[in-house]
C-alpha cells in the first residue's frame, strides 16, 4: 500500500510521519483522539495489549475520555 525505497519493502514510519507533518496533518493530536476513542470500544488493557503500550497509558486515555470499564469484569449468573 505504501512502498518504500526497495522493492517488497514498505515505506518507513518516520518517513510517513515527516510527509504528514509537512503536510499539516496534527500527528499527535489525531494519535490521542485515536487511543481515546479505542479506549471507549474496548477495556484499556485489551487496547494497550492489541497497539503495544503499557496498559496505564490507555488506562489513563479511558479516564480522560470520561470512560469507564469498571464494570467489565461482570460476575456471571448460570441458570
Amino acid at each position: 500500500m505504501f512502498p518504500g525505497v526497495f522493492a517488497g519493502q514498505p515505506i518507513s514510519y518516520s518517513t510517513v510521519a515527516k510527509r504528514l507533518r509537512e503536510l499539516g496533518f496534527p500527528l499527535r493530536q489525531a494519535r490521542v483522539v485515536t487511543i481515546r476513542q479505542l479506549v471507549q470500544q474496548a477495556p484499556a488493557p485489551v487496547v494497550a495489549e492489541a497497539l503495544g503500550f503499557h496498559h496505564t497509558s490507555t488506562t489513563r486515555q479511558v479516564a480522560n475520555a470520561g470512560g469507564n470499564w469498571s464494570r467489565y469484569a461482570t460476575s456471571r449468573t448460570d441458570h
